[in-house]
């Protein structure tokens, strides 16, 4: 069937409205991105989106942009808008209160303090709603924050770096740099659009990591995580040379209780009665915590252990062109698959060339139960 003229034009303004939401990828963490477009007729008179979190929203950055020009306009807007006081007024009422007269939405919000009550109010307001329209699109936009409101938990990405052969390291243990330098660029794009980016003590003693974005643009850091399970992280560590929040997660107390963390530092204590650090439970506190994206930088140990307490939504893998033969270290430490009938399966999402390496993206199959 083929589409009305107001569809089309929805449709083609909704790809604008997504287009500038990703401008808050690393900024409004751990609010969803959003764009907001005012039109009139078929132009485009105000956009907007949503920048950091405890500012304005998209809809009241348009509006702002539009100023009087708003009186009998339509609103064109990525995520339903808000009907609740939160750190910023509801954006129901700011469109309400402008004049606007239509709004085409792309989805429901999934937060069950708005989850339809926007749209109601705005309706109850005489308000023309058209709610769908790019929907899928608008959907992939947010995946983390759709994840968290619809089960608690954030969305898990483990990324790893490897040759074509599978090994992230050589024999002796030397990595840096199996990937190209756009490989490394889009890691700290990925580390810039993450809440939290988590590594084990492996990684810490081998690469003394920093862990944080390094990029020209503006940034969020994201939470940095250490999985500590025997207290052995030290304050002389190269991640408390910068800028940003450390969360240590340890199965028990710390070895050295001298060596005190910095202010910036917060530690949690996470059993799971073998010794380590119950990862399922550290995954529900920094869902706890508002984050959508979490991030794993780590070694085959902590990469397989994520792997098999089922906890991986999706694996990102760098790979390199290049061979380091069966002495070389893998991607993963799993126990024993007998058969075929007991393999992890992922399904490939995404394949893409960076430079001289290809980014491979897979996501986990979910069995039913």
């Amino acid at each position: 069937m083929a589409m009305t003229n107001n569809a089309l034009m929805d449709s083609a303004h909704m790809a604008r409205a997504l287009e500038i939401a990703e401008r808050g990828r690393f900024t409004a963490k751990p609010n969803p991105v959003v764009g907001c477009l005012i039109v009139k007729g078929s132009t485009v008179i105000a956009e907007g989106w949503h920048e950091r979190a405890g500012c304005a929203h998209a809809e009241v950055n348009a509006l702002q942009a539009a100023g009087e020009a708003a009186h009998d306009a339509q609103a064109v807007v990525t995520l339903e808008p808000c009907s609740h006081t939160g750190r910023t007024g509801p954006c129901v009422e700011a469109l309400i209160s402008a004049g606007i007269v239509r709004v085409a939405a792309a989805m429901q919000d999934p937060n069950p303090a708005v989850a339809g009550k926007g749209f109601q109010r705005l309706r109850e307001a005489g308000m023309e709603v058209i709610v769908g329209v790019e929907g899928k699109r608008a959907a992939a936009l947010n995946p983390g924050f759709i994840q968290r409101m619809q089960t608690g938990r954030p969305r898990v990405r483990v990324k790893l770096a490897a040759s074509m052969d599978g090994r992230t390291a050589a024999s002796d243990g030397s990595s840096q740099w199996i990937s190209c330098e756009a490989s490394r660029e889009d890691v700290h794009r990925l580390r810039a659009g993450s809440c939290a980016v988590v590594t084990g003590m492996g990684t810490v003693n081998a690469d003394n990591p920093r862990l944080n974005a390094r990029l020209t643009e503006s940034i969020v850091q994201p939470l940095r995580v250490i999985i500590d399970s025997k207290g052995q992280l030290s304050s002389k560590a190269a991640l408390f040379d910068v800028d940003g929040s450390v969360l240590v997660a340890s199965a028990g107390p710390r070895r050295d209780k001298s060596d005190a963390f910095d202010s910036r530092t917060e530690s949690i204590t996470l059993p799971d009665g073998a010794g380590r650090v119950d990862l399922a439970a550290l995954i529900d506190e920094l869902g706890r915590r508002r984050c959508n994206e979490v991030l794993i930088e780590a070694g085959a140990g902590l990469a397989g252990a994520f792997a098999a307490a089922g906890l991986i939504d999706e694996l990102l893998i760098y790979l390199a062109p290049d061979l380091l033969g069966s002495g070389g270290r893998g991607m993963f430490a799993l126990p024993e698959v007998v058969s075929l009938e007991h393999r992890l399966r992922f399904e490939i999402n995404q394949v893409k060339q960076l430079g001289r390496d290809l980014r491979v993206s897979l996501r986990a199959e979910r069995r039913e139960a």
